[in-house]
């Protein structure tokens, strides 16, 4: 266990030495923006979109007391979108997508050899792959976490108002209602710091898979499972660090 944290530590080093220059990393980044950030907005506009509406249902199917009014379903669904689904929710479904991907394609270029040939030409390869890619996650990120809050709480309204649980005015009153900004920079922060970990963990599995195409699929396996195991421990710790 200390090996493989040790291991994985030293990965993390050799992708801030021997760099290549900032126009190589800028086309790189840009590429990893469009794969990471803009070719996963399709999925998680339409999983935020059906998890702010059944959150909606169900709160409002679970208020049993005819003293708590009604705009209390708008308020709570706002709450959740923004402290969890929107972040940590958001990115376990990534970490299937982008996580596999990011395993699964350095995977295939190790055993393929691809890698060793980079490094024979005396490039960085874990720099020159991985980096653009932890750096495109840490940006889009935090911005598929802001699109996925505007369309939970959408998707909320909609599920609210199109089945009468309560009107439009009681939705956006209790929208606004207790509104907590800061709680906009925890989802933010919580986005920033899965986007690195995915990144990193699904990297590191992939870069160092021996074998054959087996092998590669059992890398984006655990790379997936790691992370997802990252991403709740460290929803803990920062929800701790951030509200404690």
């Amino acid at each position: 266990m200390l090996s493989i944290a040790g291991n994985f530590f030293l990965f993390l080093g050799s992708l801030l030495t021997r760099r290549e220059t900032f126009k190589v990393y800028w086309e790189r980044f840009i590429d990893e923006c469009v794969k990471i950030g803009i070719n996963s907005v399709f999925i998680v506009s339409i999983v935020a979109f059906f998890i702010g509406a059944v959150t909606c249902v169900q709160i409002y199917a679970n208020l049993v007391s005819p003293f708590i009014p009604n705009y209390i379903v708008s308020n709570v669904v706002r709450d959740m979108m923004l402290l969890e689904l929107s972040s940590t929710f958001m990115c376990v479904v990534l970490a299937g997508k982008v996580g596999s991907n990011i395993a699964g394609e350095l995977g295939t270029m190790r055993i393929t050899e691809q890698i060793d040939a980079l490094e024979v030409m005396g490039i960085n390869a874990s720099s020159y792959l991985v980096l653009p890619k932890v750096l495109a996650a840490m940006v889009t990120f935090p911005l598929l976490a802001i699109l996925s809050d505007f369309l939970g709480i959408y998707g909320g309204y909609l599920a609210g108002t199109l089945t009468g649980i309560l009107t439009p005015e009681e939705y956006i009153y209790g929208i606004r209602t207790s509104f907590v900004p800061y709680n906009i920079i925890i989802a933010l922060v919580k986005a920033f710091v899965f986007g690195f970990l995915i990144t990193t963990i699904s990297a590191y599995k992939g870069y160092h898979t021996k074998g054959g195409a087996l092998e590669v699929g059992q890398a984006s396996t655990t790379a997936v499972t790691n992370s997802c195991i990252a991403i709740l421990v460290a929803d803990y710790l920062l929800a701790q660090l951030l509200t404690g």
